[in-house]
């Protein structure tokens, strides 16, 4: 017998065989039959995701969006009134001043957050010794629940017996109603919620440092860019996209203000603190005007999808 025709002297006889065996799988992979049954799984796995988001995101909204064109009530038939209520939102002295007390807490909050964050994510991406563990103390105040802040910012603000006071009052000025003064409610609020939350931006921004390319900057040593002008010219311009993005997260929840509102103030002294969300909060729970409370909803979830818009075309503008 020939060694051509010998399997036993032939060693490319199997490698053949595993080779024609390999492309019969792959096209037995790639048939229609198989490609249907992978869409078929994948759709079947898809379903559950669908169905939590249509139940905890879309259906609220549509029914909140339903209720706010009726006129309804505890005890009432609802009524239908058309767009009477977002009418009558625009009249409503309450709502407006509710309208303006939020957007003075997101610019006053978003502002201190995004520069403390910088500052913070870059003082700890020069840390070298420990730097795990620094980071670790840095980011605890957005780990802690919001309810335990307010609870820790009115004992140490108590006008009586909060070391806030104490500590003022060695250097001479007088203790302060610092959540019950409508002069000062607004900016301590802003003030507690930027201790919690600047240190989130810090972490978005120290991943945004690491990320960047090292080239840059030592062809800005070699130029003579060094100091504030390293920072002001190239860091800052290059984090671009990452200061925008924790601008959009932030906002989403700077706009939405409640939990610390409603633990620390319930939206006084008066209505100096009645953020949107604490205003349809009063409509609804407290009042029972559960249509007027989803009209200040929906426009409040406007206003939130409007600033995340305008922010996402700023961070596609200056992507690098």
């Amino acid at each position: 017998m020939s060694s051509r025709s010998s399997p036993a002297l032939n060693p490319a006889l199997p490698i053949e065989a595993s080779a024609t065996g390999g492309a019969q799988r792959r096209s037995s992979a790639g048939s229609p039959a198989a490609r249907a049954q992978r869409a078929l799984a994948f759709t079947w796995m898809m379903w559950p995701a669908i169905g939590f988001v249509a139940a905890m995101i879309v259906f609220p909204l549509v029914y909140a969006a339903w209720l706010s064109l009726y006129d309804a009530s505890l005890g009432s038939e609802p009524r239908f009134v058309g767009i009477d209520n977002y009418l009558g939102l625009l009249t409503d002295r309450e709502f407006r001043n509710a309208f303006w007390v939020t957007w003075a807490l997101y610019g006053g909050a978003l502002a201190m957050q995004m520069v403390l964050g910088t500052w913070l994510g870059i003082v700890l991406n020069n840390v070298k010794w420990a730097r795990n563990l620094v980071c670790t103390i840095a980011i605890t105040p957005f780990m802690l629940p919001p309810v335990v802040v307010a609870m820790m910012a009115m004992v140490l603000l108590d006008p009586s017996v909060g070391i806030v006071n104490w500590v003022i009052g060695l250097l001479g000025i007088p203790p302060q109603l610092w959540l019950a003064h409508p002069k000062w409610v607004l900016a301590t609020v802003a003030l507690i919620d930027t201790w919690q939350w600047a240190p989130f931006v810090a972490l978005l921004v120290l991943g945004g440092l690491q990320s960047l390319p090292t080239t840059v900057f030592e062809a800005a040593e070699v130029d003579g860019v060094v100091g504030w002008r390293r920072l002001v010219y190239i860091t800052i311009p290059l984090l671009g996209p990452t200061l925008l993005t924790a601008a959009v997260l932030r906002s989403v929840d700077l706009l939405r203000f409640f939990d610390l509102v409603f633990i620390a103030t319930r939206g006084g002294p008066g209505n100096a603190s009645t953020t949107l969300n604490m205003y349809a909060y009063q409509q609804g729970f407290e009042f029972s005007r559960f249509g007027w409370a989803s009209a200040s909803m929906i426009t409040l979830s406007l206003v939130v999808l409007c600033t995340v818009i305008v922010f996402a075309r700023l961070r596609r503008a200056v992507a690098w």
